[in-house]
């Protein structure tokens, strides 16, 4: 008895996990139909069977951006538990992990010039701003204090992958560590040091 077999189409996030490599590679423009079946090893017509174009997988993209940027990262966050020191460090290690740090960047880059793509990106750098504040809220009173350490906790998970200074004798790693100690006021007397 002979098996037809049929041939499997490659899966909606397949496309979408492809279409994220390309912008995170070389921005909105290098998300192109053919070259992402080409990265795939398939004809580009499945395509069409879960997108009616290129634009309504550049939504979906920033959906799923959207959706592991924020709830999926903050849910993590939150199963992990821990105080609000270790929930906002872990947040942000989720936030721009080796994954999503590419991704976030291009996103970036590409809402200098989309309004659409701006105005989700807003939306999502608020509600990291707010998780901010609320867990700096927890060890600082202050509402200027908290708004003000919060921006500089986002500046500089996202700065720091522009900034192209030495620090002297000290290791990047050693100097972000510091600042961060800093922001989240974590033991930063002379003995942690």
């Amino acid at each position: 008895m002979s098996h037809i077999r049929f041939a499997t189409r490659t899966p909606r996030e397949r496309w979408i996990a492809a279409g994220l490599d390309a912008l995170a590679a070389g921005g909105p423009d290098a998300v192109r139909v053919e070259a992402l079946a080409k990265s795939l090893g398939v004809t580009k017509g499945g395509f069409y069977g879960f997108f009616t174009d290129r634009e309504a997988l550049l939504t979906a993209m920033l959906d799923t951006w959207e959706q592991e940027s924020t709830d999926s990262a903050l849910d993590r966050t939150e199963r992990a538990g821990g105080d609000a020191r270790t929930r906002i460090t872990r947040a942000g290690l989720l936030t721009f992990s080796e994954r999503l740090l590419p991704i976030d960047l291009a996103v970036r880059d590409w809402a200098r010039r989309d309004e659409a793509v701006a105005e989700r990106l807003r939306r999502v750098d608020n509600r990291r701003m707010a998780l901010l504040r609320e867990m700096i809220g927890t060890f600082c009173t202050d509402p200027d204090e908290v708004e003000a350490r919060s921006v500089l906790a986002f500046c500089l998970l996202i700065g720091e992958h522009f900034l192209a200074a030495d620090h002297g004798d000290r290791t990047r790693a050693q100097v972000l560590r510091r600042a961060g100690d800093l922001i989240l006021d974590r033991g930063t007397g002379p003995a942690s040091r």
